[in-house]
């Protein structure tokens, strides 16, 4: 692994996305772009603002605003609020980006002359109160499979089922609830996902053991269940246009119904994974402008995602489980069609010489659930990330939802817990740390790395044991399990407060100075080491640990092993007691935060 490309699910343009959307996606992809970084690989890391649809447009309006407008303000809003949460994206780039329009619009074209998309007649429903078509998410109903009575157009969250509007019974506005609605021809592009069946399979067959059981479950959920293909238009007039008048003749030489599409944008679904490659080009050219060069070159953001320049690529993506579909089935099923072609014999052939990249790792995760329910805005029940940040500083919600992420099964989130653990781990273990051993040194050693005094048997240990949490550490990080990971730090820094209770350099100054050095010495490695290792977790809170004892920030992935491991700081080096670094979350607030927020009492009126 030399370079590594790093996507998080897109967040939707309508609105700050919740506690849950972060610990699903955005978090455990920003951990792991840092360690990647830290260990000095090439790192590129981009996500976006998913703006198409008609959830923007109704937002829009609700608001006031013309819908490019509201996204240009939404999209900044985002952008700011995972800043301010530490999210390190190389580039945070929008779907409605003109490289987007640009890519999907290709893609779309090379996959019908490949014999991969084709026309039907569709019967979609329409709305005689809005006077509108309605998209399959606006349409809601009763699912034929499982009776879920808010079960939408496109997808049924109570059983997963995909659906179509035309499924539902007793189908209604999601718009304005009315039942008025009526089914009506209108012509549409669908891509033939179900002739990638047996490839798409093949393919994620080899991905058993390496993917997550949740993800490859998924996914030969959906082949098992037979892989159906996928209309990629809607009537609509915000997304990105079909505009099929240059498109050239597909393998049985008919050529698009050009009157028949006009007006109609392609599905969101089908632009936004699109918008990874599409970021990755917005940020080659961003690039290009602070140089002071023209716009960025193909192979500039080509090398990320073509084979062959993109040979020595590692592409992991994060997500939540309901993402996970359209990232194992849709997104690949373009991909591969822009990779080959189908003749008109039926055979498969090669259809370039630089095919497009698919994913190496698909990490997916469980959803957060809000005392055992879902996150809601009008019921009062949860955390959204701009409200978060107006209580803690981020490093606490980092913290906590890393050390809990729904990976193997959903997570909870209770106040109760989250003030229990975050006390506990970061203001009694690690910070109780950095400030009893850098209060000792500057009281005892005029505040700077003392010398004198060899490693004993204590310290001995220490170094083994240090190198052997480390290996696991680094592993957990590699293989991007959030959970272990942070258990593994964790582990770390008590590692350090059982050295110094052991070691108790306050009682050994007594009689024995070079033998108090010796464990003021390694205690203040020990912080130079948590500041490396913790980054990835608690970067703002790390960058003042490392700062502290006068490393870099970020420093890099610690290598060496072993006594090396704890002989970074040089001797005389002048070090610092910061400010505290994490302050207890009080009984007070939390009964504050529960009445504002929701708690135990909430969720059990529900």
């Amino acid at each position: 692994m030399s370079r590594v490309l790093i996507t998080s699910a897109l967040p939707y343009i309508n609105g700050i996305k919740q506690l849950g959307n972060l610990a699903g996606s955005m978090l455990p992809a920003d951990v792991y772009a840092r360690f990647q970084r830290a260990r000095g690989r090439e790192t590129l890391f981009v996500c976006a603002t998913d703006e198409h649809g008609t959830p923007a447009e109704l937002a829009a309006a609700a608001a006031g605003q013309d819908v490019r407008d509201y996204c240009d303000e939404q999209h900044r809003l985002q952008h700011d609020v995972c800043r301010r949460f530490g999210l390190s994206f190389d580039h945070f780039g929008r779907s409605s980006s003109p490289q987007n329009h640009r890519l999907t619009q290709r893609f779309a074209k090379t996959l019908w002359e490949a014999g991969f998309i084709e026309e039907r007649v569709t019967k979609q429903v329409y709305s005689l109160a809005d006077k509108r078509f309605l998209p399959d998410r606006y349409v809601v109903g009763t699912c034929p499979h499982c009776g879920y009575e808010a079960a939408r157009g496109d997808q049924c969250e109570n059983c997963t089922r995909v659906l179509d509007p035309a499924d539902l019974v007793r189908p209604r506005s999601a718009v304005s609830g009315s039942e008025e609605i009526e089914i009506r021809d209108s012509k549409h592009l669908f891509l033939r996902q179900s002739l990638f069946s047996e490839k798409l399979r093949g393919w994620i067959e080899t991905k058993k053991g390496a993917w997550p059981n949740l993800v490859t479950s998924i996914a030969f959920k959906w082949l098992d269940e037979g892989l159906q293909d996928r209309g990629i238009t809607r009537d609509l007039t915000w997304g990105v246009p079909v505009n099929a008048w240059d498109w050239g003749p597909n393998p049985q030489g008919q050529l698009p119904d050009i009157e028949g599409l006009a007006g109609k944008v392609f599905y969101v679904w089908f632009d936004a994974p699109i918008e990874y490659i599409g970021a990755t080009w917005e940020w080659a050219d961003a690039k290009a402008a602070e140089e002071g060069r023209g716009a960025a070159e193909d192979i500039e953001w080509e090398r990320w995602w073509r084979l062959p320049h993109a040979a020595d690529v590692t592409y992991v993506e994060f997500m939540g489980k309901d993402n996970v579909p359209f990232h194992t089935v849709g997104f690949p099923c373009t991909l591969i069609g822009l990779n080959e072609t189908l003749g008109s014999d039926g055979k498969w052939t090669q259809a370039s010489n630089t095919p497009w990249k698919l994913v190496d790792m698909l990490k997916g995760f469980n959803w957060l659930n809000w005392y055992g329910g879902k996150f809601s805005t009008s019921q009062r029940r949860g955390v959204f990330m701009d409200h978060a940040l107006e209580l803690l500083p981020a490093d606490y919600w980092r913290w906590w939802l890393t050390a809990n992420a729904p990976e193997s099964s959903d997570a909870n989130f209770t106040w109760e817990q989250f003030q229990a653990q975050v006390n506990a781990d970061l203001a009694d273990v690690l910070g109780n740390f950095v400030n009893r051993i850098l209060k000792f040194c500057e009281t005892r050693f005029e505040g700077a790395v003392p010398e004198g005094g060899e490693p004993g048997e204590l310290e001995q240990r220490l170094h083994a044991d240090v190198t052997e949490k480390l290996a696991e550490l680094t592993a957990h990080m590699e293989a991007a399990e959030m959970r272990k990971a942070a258990q593994a730090v964790r582990q770390l820094w008590v590692l350090g407060n059982q050295y110094l209770t052991e070691a108790a350099p306050w009682t050994a100054i007594k009689t024995d100075r070079d033998r108090a050095a010796v464990v003021v010495r390694t205690g203040l490695n020990l912080v130079a080491l948590f500041a490396k290792v913790s980054e990835p977790f608690i970067p703002f809170a790390a960058e003042k640990i490392a700062l502290a004892v006068g490393e870099d920030y970020p420093g890099r992935w610690p290598e060496s092993e072993g006594a090396a491991l704890l002989q970074i700081l040089e001797p005389g080096r002048k070090v610092a007691v910061p400010e505290v670094l994490f302050r207890k979350v009080e009984d007070g607030q939390i009964a504050e935060w529960s009445e504002r927020f929701g708690g135990a009492e909430t969720a059990a009126a529900q």
